[in-house]
């Protein structure tokens, strides 16, 4: 009986020999759900997610570490400077936006984006050249238009 109850109530002090084998599908599964999960890609997918759920100061953070693990990569960049935006921390927007400009001068959505970030902080003059340079790169674009109209965009720059 005594043996019984040694196999009924285990001592915390002796191993089970089956416990140093882990269960190497259910652990290869969990491995594989946590790289998964901290990939650039997952992390953004997840940031994107949450803004469109308008939960932009959370998918902020995702988008963060994103950007750690993918440096320079203007879809991370862009995302993390509108999830800034949109959670009204303009002053870390435009920085990021200015990010994005330096990896890709040419692209009309970042200079829009950083002449709204500008707006926000009281840079109306700065603000300005971006979005005239966001109507030149895309003439096309109403939105960008508008805004550039919004901001007095089409009176002639003053002469110092």
């Amino acid at each position: 009986m005594h043996e019984r109850e040694r196999h009924d109530f285990p001592n915390p002090d002796e191993r089970d020999p089956r416990a140093e084998e882990p269960d190497r599908p259910s652990e290869e599964r969990a491995v594989a759900d946590l790289i998964e999960r901290e990939t650039a890609y997952a992390l953004l997918r997840r940031g994107k997610a949450l803004m469109s759920r308008r939960h932009f100061a959370q998918a902020a953070v995702l988008l963060e570490r994103a950007a750690r693990l993918e440096p320079r990569r203007g879809s991370i960049v862009e995302a993390l400077g509108r999830a800034f935006y949109n959670s009204g921390q303009h002053q870390r927007a435009a920085e990021v936006f200015e990010e994005l400009l330096a990896i890709d001068p040419s692209l009309p959505y970042a200079h829009f984006a950083l002449g709204q970030s500008l707006k926000q902080l009281g840079r109306p003059d700065e603000a300005r050249t971006h979005l005239r340079l966001a109507v030149a790169l895309a003439p096309e674009s109403r939105l960008y238009r508008d805004a550039l109209a919004r901001l007095g965009g089409s009176r002639p720059p003053m002469v110092l």
